[in-house]
C-alpha cells in the first residue's frame, strides 16, 4: 500500500536506458523519494536524475511530463506517489 500523496503516473518507459516518463499532477523535486505502484510494480527510490525536454532540471511542475532515471523496472500506467517522512 502506498503512503504519501499521488503525484502522477508512468506514461512511457524506455527499458534499455531504465528511464520512465511521468505525467505529473503535483510538483516534484530532485532528491525526494517516490513510490512506484502498479499490478506488478512496488518499489521506492529517490529522484536522482530528472529531465524535461532533454534538459536536466531540479524540479518539475504539476502538469508537466518529466523523465526520471529508474533503479528498478516500472510499467506504463503505474501510479507514482511522493513519500512523506
Amino acid at each position: 500500500m502506498a503512503t504519501g500523496e499521488r503525484v502522477g503516473e508512468v506514461v512511457h518507459v524506455f527499458d534499455k536506458i531504465n528511464v520512465a516518463v511521468l505525467r505529473l499532477t503535483q510538483a516534484v523535486h530532485q532528491g525526494e523519494r517516490i513510490h512506484f505502484l502498479g499490478r506488478q510494480t512496488d518499489f521506492e527510490q529517490p529522484i536522482t536524475s530528472m529531465q524535461v525536454e532533454h534538459q536536466a532540471v531540479d524540479a518539475a511542475a504539476a502538469g508537466s511530463e518529466v523523465a526520471v532515471k529508474l533503479l528498478q523496472p516500472a510499467r506504463r500506467g503505474d501510479a507514482v506517489y511522493l513519500l512523506t517522512e
